[in-house]
């Protein structure tokens, strides 16, 4: 009984955190249309979120000096990774391509879990994984934009490792009495990684007086600063608290399937405030990614284990418990472009 209900809860905490995602994409392309660089929302974004969570890091400095390495993977690899690779795909693949192939995390994923943790797989997970791909190329309509090159191709594939580095670090190292508390390690690492976006966006060219004044959504007027709010506390701090406690729940592969539904719900949600109309194919690549989440979920829930064989994440020694979420991460905004362009992975 208490095993499935920690899995209903993971699961509420699992599309918690994907509506939290996915919704950064209409909020951020009001901002884009108003002027704003989406580096500057990215930053904008991921540093005001390491403003809200000063006073968690002051409780946790602890960690600093505990798990210097840890922070610092999860800062480079789920917040800013993510950001940066993605960014870098666009300005060589067309967006959708781009999108598609950092959503093949699942199934890198499912490989790493198998093949590095040598932990076994159940089928549904595998089957999930599978339907949500393939459904996710319907709902970004991949044969719209299809492009081959091979820099930007391998781009997108590094932002689906940064990706998978997230799922991977969220679910380790949560067990012993050593274990970090998961709000101090995304606290840390949202700040490293507005650290390093500040490098890469370099925010004092930003147009400031744009958070001064009204954005448009679908011809309403809505003030900018506002818009900034939702993307900071909801669709950042929220989403990785919830993101990172549900894959602890439901284990990074399950939780990586059921994050293909943040491209769907930012789909959904662009139809709905953004007035972007959704094709045939779309509507029937979000039942397939639907369908594929549910299929994963059902995967029985892992037991609680030790360390993993074969070590921690990709280059990074430590983890974060889940007692997720830069995204991804991150930025998946599929059926608007600018959007898109704005949202974490």
């Amino acid at each position: 009984m208490r095993m499935s209900e920690g899995k209903n809860a993971g699961l509420g905490l699992a599309l918690a955190s994907a509506f939290a995602f996915g919704g950064s994409g209409v909020a951020a392309k009001p901002l884009i249309d108003a002027g704003l660089d989406p580096l500057h929302v990215v930053w904008l974004r991921v540093a005001g979120a390491a403003l809200l969570m000063l006073p968690l890091m002051w409780r946790h400095r602890d960690l600093l000096i505990r798990k210097p390495a840890l922070l610092a993977g999860f800062g480079l690899l789920a917040v800013a990774g993510v950001q940066a690779f993605y960014f870098a795909a666009l300005s060589r693949i067309p967006v959708g391509v781009a999108l598609l192939i950092e959503y093949l995390a699942p199934a890198l994923v499912l490989g790493w879990v198998r093949f590095v943790q040598r932990r076994p797989v159940t089928r549904a997970a595998a089957l999930g994984a599978v339907l949500a791909v393939g459904g996710l190329a319907c709902v970004v309509e991949v044969w719209a934009g299809l492009g081959f090159g091979a820099v930007g191709i391998l781009l997108a594939l590094c932002a689906a490792c940064c990706q998978v580095g997230y799922f991977v670090l969220s679910d380790q190292g949560s067990d012993g009495e050593d274990a970090p508390d998961p709000l101090g390690v995304i606290a840390y690492g949202l700040l490293i990684g507005a650290l390093v976006l500040t490098v890469i966006a370099r925010p004092w060219t930003m147009v400031w007086s744009v958070l001064a004044g009204d954005a448009r959504m679908d011809g309403a007027a809505v003030p900018a600063a506002l818009l900034i709010g939702w993307i900071v506390l909801i669709a950042t701090v929220v989403a990785y608290v919830t993101g990172v406690v549900s894959v602890r729940r439901l284990s990074p592969q399950v939780a990586g399937v059921v994050a293909c539904l943040e491209a769907v719900i930012a789909t959904a949600l662009a139809w709905v405030l953004l007035g972007e109309h959704l094709s045939a194919p779309q509507i029937v690549g979000g039942a397939v990614v639907l369908a594929g989440a549910l299929i994963a979920q059902s995967s029985t829930p892992k037991a609680p284990s030790g360390p993993v064989a074969g070590g921690p994440g990709p280059g990074v020694p430590g983890s974060v418990p889940g007692s997720r979420g830069v995204e991804e991460p991150e930025d998946a905004v599929a059926g608007t472009r600018l959007s898109q362009a704005a949202a974490r992975t």
